[in-house]
């Protein structure tokens, strides 16, 4: 079952940190229902092809961003993943097994993602 806790977040968070400088971007992390590893980007010199608001797809992101903006959401999803992340899941036998689920969320519906100079 995935699980999530706050001493896996605060061990993840300076790598986590280290991208989000490294790009010069914005974000928060949280945890959400101890299932999942959330990081929020608020704002950044990064354009993320129209994306204001939203999830990102974090298996398929190499198939709807490219340049910068991929590179950045790669180093931040293996960042996202540490050393503990797993997954056994196997969808053809409904079984599902993972350390935790990750998830990038570009922006906000009350504040928009704001691609910064």
């Amino acid at each position: 079952m995935a699980y999530v806790s706050k001493e896996t977040k605060k061990e993840l968070a300076p790598g986590i940190k280290a991208v989000l400088k490294k790009y010069g971007m914005k974000g928060t992390i949280s945890v959400n229902n101890y299932m999942t590893l959330v990081v929020k980007i608020k704002n950044g010199p990064i354009y993320f092809d129209g994306h204001t608001c939203g999830s990102v797809n974090v298996y398929h992101i190499d198939k709807f961003f490219n340049g910068t903006a991929k590179k950045f959401l790669t180093e931040l999803l293996a960042a996202m993943k540490g050393t503990k992340w797993y997954d056994k899941s196997d969808a053809m036998i409904d079984y599902f097994d993972t350390a935790w689920y990750n998830d990038i969320k570009i922006g906000m519906w009350d504040k928009p993602y704001k691609v910064t100079s």
